[in-house]
């Protein structure tokens, strides 16, 4: 028996990278999963591949409209959530703090904090009503570690693990557990992504930060989307059962000691891997 078997999960930000991921281990696991994002074609290719225990749910984050129809459709469609990542999201503006306009703040709040708010906001309801359930937000090491990515990336995923933790101890009592995990020089596609690139394109930066990632952290390697998905599969199994109001970091070992003034210092060699200048 999977280790998700008979629970149903809803991942946002589901058609690549660690969305994508998640969903595959869910299902290899056993689950039922809503797969929630913006790109019909691409979330109907993956839902069809994956076969008849997922559903695609078109969903823009920034709009709470879309995220109660997301919980609704998604109850309608498998019954009631066990399961719900709160994984959409996109980078931040890298610039100096005097030179980024304020509209970059107010998209960066929408996109990363708000989004997480709204998803709280009715699945949270939902679970109140059925029985509990587990709920894990996608954050960042840049939550605690200065200079690893943008100014407001960084300040925003810091406001998702404490809106999470705040979250969690109020609805610990309905038996609604609320987690996050903190990924660290992981090599996705999301660097190019946020960016404006093709798919082809952020793929191609992607391999190059895998590079910069390999010496750069204690394990030797770039994490992959993989390491967060099983992070995020035992924290929404029965396994994870007395875990709420914590953030699991996952990064190689990076944000300890020296470690973490080292991946500072790869926020440089990031942006050469992203403009294409290190080849």
């Amino acid at each position: 028996m999977g280790r998700l078997e008979n629970k149903v999960a809803v991942i946002t930000g589901a058609t690549s990278g660690i969305g994508l991921k998640t969903a595959e281990r869910f299902v290899d696991e056993g689950a039922s999963v809503v797969l929630a994002a913006r790109r019909v074609e691409e979330g109907e290719a993956i839902q069809k591949r994956l076969g008849d225990k997922t559903l695609f749910v078109k969903t823009d984050v920034l709009e709470e409209e879309d995220i109660a129809n997301l919980v609704a459709k998604s109850a309608a469609h498998f019954g009631p959530i066990d399961a719900f990542f709160c994984n959409a999201g996109a980078g931040g503006v890298l610039a100096k703090i005097s030179d980024i306009d304020a509209s970059e703040f107010d998209r960066s709040v929408d996109i990363l904090l708000k989004n997480v708010f709204f998803c709280y906001k009715h699945v949270t309801k939902h679970m109140r009503e059925n029985n509990g359930g587990s709920i894990v937000a996608n954050a960042s090491v840049a939550a605690t570690l200065g200079g690893f990515s943008s100014h407001f990336y960084s300040a925003m995923k810091a406001g998702v693990v404490s809106l999470s933790r705040s979250v969690a101890i109020e609805v610990a009592e309905h038996n609604i557990r609320v987690n996050t995990v903190s990924p660290g020089g992981i090599a996705t596609g999301i660097f190019g992504k946020s960016r404006g690139m093709s798919d082809s394109e952020a793929d191609e930066v992607a391999a190059r930060v895998e590079k910069v990632f390999a010496n750069r952290q204690p394990i030797p390697r770039a994490g992959t989307p993989e390491d967060i998905a099983n992070a995020v599969l035992f924290l929404c199994s029965d396994e994870g059962s007395f875990i709420t109001a914590q953030d699991l970091i996952i990064d190689g070992g990076a944000t300890s000691g020296r470690w973490g003034e080292t991946l500072q210092k790869a926020n440089a060699d990031i942006r050469l891997a992203i403009s294409g200048d290190d080849a």
